[in-house]
C-alpha cells in the first residue's frame, strides 16, 4: 500500500480491519534482540553489502 496516503488506506480497508490490526500488533510479543539488531544494521543501511564486491570487468 505504499504510495497512499494513510486517509486513502483507512479508505480502502475500513476502520474494523485497522482496528484488527492494531489489537493484533499490540498482542504480538517483541521480536527478540538478534532480529532486532539485524534489523536495524538492514534499516540504517539498505545498500551495504555484506559480501565483497566483484571487481568490474573491462570491455574488450
Amino acid at each position: 500500500m505504499s504510495g497512499q496516503s494513510r486517509e486513502e488506506r483507512r479508505a480502502l480497508l475500513g476502520d474494523d480491519v485497522i482496528a484488527d490490526i492494531q489489537r493484533q500488533v499490540a498482542a504480538a510479543p517483541p521480536p527478540p534482540p538478534h532480529v532486532i539488531a539485524e534489523l536495524r544494521r538492514i534499516l540504517t543501511r539498505p545498500a551495504a553489502r555484506t559480501t565483497p564486491r566483484t571487481p568490474a570487468r573491462r570491455a574488450a
